[in-house]
């Protein structure tokens, strides 16, 4: 036990000699947290809306106040004629040209039909639709104030009632959060782990580490200790960075999320081991790390493109992915509230991955001291 602790004490000593690695484990999570959480957005806001219409009448002034009060909204000019939008857009002096028709308010009364046109910019086709979805949603509202104002004298159509639960709000932030969190601290600790045995190959003190009497096991725990505290120290910043500053809730057990994150960790850091036992330099570990880890994390961990969506192939892929299982158990406790049942499931796959990454990174190891 001395000999194990000798070597902790050592690997903390390493670290905070090493100004790179402080700067990777204690730095970048914060900054990363910060880009990623207001960067990577699916809420489009401030879109200019250029209206074509009578606004002297009335029933078009509402909906144009309407537009104009909406959160997302900005009404950004008005337009003689419907011919002017294509040059609107090509000045990229509007987003999207709301047009309405002859005697608008008019045509409101019963038995009317009153005719409003959304033109959107298609060259951004996602874009596009969410910005059209936005007006779609302000002209239903005034649709159905019109209903019941003329509700004696025709039927109101029948208008569906839309209710979201966990994100009622539609924050783009519930769902990228969660991601995020599980993108960094994955790429985070391994990127930690991954160069501590390459580093000793370089320094030439794994002759050291081969002659000591602590076992193979012992000797990959003492380099996973201290980089666990500084990974625990991360998932704190973390956290707090998203629950105050991204204002993401914490609905379920913070005991349990720190648990799953603990889990977590400790598979990522397995990882980075395994990587650091293979690599033969630090270099090349990093880029292991850096281009080998991160894009398919990102693709195939549901970050940004849903799992169930993909192939049936590569929805086994993203399987062996350890941010996908925990991605998944922020979202059932963080958002949804649950407890250890519902994310028992992912909690033990995580738990298994960290065994097997562990167990082999020893058995590689081993294999080299031989």
């Amino acid at each position: 036990m001395k000999e194990f602790t000798a070597s902790v004490i050592k690997e903390f000593r390493h670290i905070f000699r090493d100004r790179r690695t402080i700067l990777i484990a204690m730095v970048m999570p914060v900054v990363q947290i910060i880009l990623f959480g207001f960067a990577v957005s699916t809420e489009v806001n401030d879109v200019r809306v250029a209206v074509c219409g009578d606004l002297v009448d009335p029933a078009v002034r509402n909906v144009v106040d309407r537009i104009d009060n909406n959160r997302y909204l900005r009404v950004s000019g008005s337009l003689s004629s419907p011919s002017e939008i294509t040059g609107v857009f090509r000045r990229n002096e509007a987003d999207v040209a709301v047009c309405f028709g002859r005697n608008f308010g008019g045509n409101l009364a019963p038995s009317g039909h009153a005719q409003v046109r959304i033109i959107g910019d298609g060259s951004d086709p996602n874009t596009a639709q969410m910005i059209t979805g936005y007006i779609k949603g302000v002209i239903q509202s005034e649709q159905t104030d019109a209903e019941v104002a003329f509700a004696g004298e025709r039927k109101a159509s029948m208008v569906p009632v839309v209710q979201l639960m966990y994100n009622p709000a539609m924050k783009s932030s519930y769902n990228f959060v969660p991601g995020v969190m599980g993108l960094i601290l994955m790429l985070i600790c391994t990127m930690m782990t991954a160069v501590s045995i390459v580093r000793e190959k370089e320094t030439g003190t794994l002759e050291l580490l081969l002659v000591s009497p602590v076992k193979p096991l012992w000797i990959m725990l003492s380099k996973m200790i201290p980089y666990l505290v500084l990974s625990a120290v991360n998932f704190a910043t973390i956290l707090l960075l998203s629950h105050y500053v991204m204002e993401v809730p914490v609905n379920g057990s913070l005991l349990l999320l720190c648990f799953a994150a603990l889990v977590f960790v400790v598979t990522s850091l397995a990882l980075g081991l395994l990587i650091s036992v293979i690599s033969p330099n630090q270099r090349t570990a990093l880029l292991i790390c850096g281009m080998g880890l991160t894009m398919p994390t990102m693709i195939f961990s549901g970050i940004i493109f849903p799992c169930e969506s993909m192939p049936e192939v590569l929805q086994w892929f993203s399987d062996i992915i350890p941010a996908k299982w925990f991605i998944i158990i922020v979202k059932k406790i963080m958002i949804q509230g649950t407890g250890l049942v519902s994310a028992a499931k992912e909690m033990t796959i995580l738990a298994g991955m960290a065994a097997l990454l562990l167990a082999v990174s020893v058995k590689s190891f081993r294999t080299r001291l031989q």
